[in-house]
């Protein structure tokens, strides 16, 4: 396996290098969770490395690339488990009359081509003038209402495609006594607290079913946006945009509804090491690979944290909206 450096303790191994060459060192299903979110489909270059996968020279491209990817997770994953990609929509353009690419549709259909098999897409609500502001897409402004709402667009929310590998399941992922934690801005009903924990009939847990209602939801509509591991001393001159990390609140879910404490989570984009950093603190396993040096550096930081026990890392600022209205009425 060709590395530019790695790290590997007992709760975690994180590498430095290509994730298809880091995971041709990984035993066949050897992995009982996947979540990750790819370069969407040329929309960020994060760096010149012709082994970037948000390098590509297209759209085509890029897919041809993401299928090494998809092909050697399904294989180092257990059979009847679960991976969990992070995507949206792509804007063709920023002309402010944007079509948008199905990019989650076209990653769906890959994931059946290898041997996937889709079980569902959860929508993740973003707050539309964060978007703007964000990303400055004009159809978001709302100067396009006033001079023609033909021009208007949508905030795409973030959507969370989950696929499961063939085969039966061999490891039940078992909740005994239910849910015992909620990740999500939501506030929980005092009246169920006392659930927490129930050892009776689980169809009187009050407490669990709560979360499990908010988790079976096709719309997220509480990830707190904001709640993200240190990432800004990982950016450098070739990144394009300011990203943020996954949120920990979206990776929480995942590790809690697929996998058993002890148990695996692999991620082949690592980013500065979210996917890493929350299974380690719920108790799994987490390996992950990043190709590009300044966020490996990152991950190793973010990870150690994890390791030592510590978490709720918020370094994202909240937007203060009433604010940024009063500033936009000026104008």
């Amino acid at each position: 396996m060709a590395v530019a450096d790695q790290l590997i303790t007992e709760k975690f191994a994180i590498y430095n290098g290509d994730c298809v060459e880091v995971m041709q060192s990984l035993p066949t299903a050897s992995v009982h969770l996947s979540i990750y979110s790819p370069p969407f489909g040329g929309l960020y270059h994060y760096s010149s490395d012709e082994r970037d996968l948000s390098n590509c020279d297209d759209y085509d491209g890029f897919f041809a690339h993401y299928t090494h990817v998809v092909r050697e997770l399904a294989r180092v994953t257990m059979p009847g488990r679960i991976s969990a990609v992070h995507c949206m929509d792509v804007p063709r353009s920023n002309s402010g009359t944007d079509t948008m690419i199905d990019f989650p549709g076209d990653i769906i259909r890959l994931h059946e081509r290898e041997g996937w098999r889709y079980t569902g897409r959860r929508m993740i609500w973003k707050e539309p003038l964060a978007v703007r502001l964000r990303t400055m897409q004009k159809n978001l402004a709302h100067a396009s209402l006033v001079a023609d709402s033909i021009d208007c667009g949508v905030a795409s929310g973030d959507q969370l495609l989950t696929f499961r590998r063939a085969g039966k399941n061999p490891v039940p992922v078992k909740h005994p006594v239910g849910m015992l934690d909620y990740a999500g801005e939501k506030p929980m009903p005092s009246d169920i607290l006392p659930y927490r924990g129930w050892t009776g009939k689980q169809t009187e847990n009050r407490f669990s079913h709560w979360i499990w209602r908010q988790y079976a939801d096709c719309m997220w509509d509480d990830i707190r946006m904001q709640r993200v591991l240190p990432f800004r001393e990982a950016r450098d001159s070739e990144d394009e945009k300011h990203v943020h990390p996954l949120q920990l609140d979206v990776i929480d879910r995942c590790v809690e509804l697929f996998s058993n404490p002890g148990e695996t989570v692999f991620t082949p984009f690592m980013g500065v090491g979210s996917e890493v950093y929350s299974p380690v603190l719920l108790g799994r396993r987490g390996v992950g690979a990043e190709l590009k040096p300044s966020y490996y550096r990152q991950a190793v930081k973010n990870v150690q944290m994890a390791a030592a026990g510590r978490k709720d890392i918020e370094t994202s600022e909240a937007l203060d909206f009433e604010a940024i209205d009063e500033e936009v009425s000026a104008v």
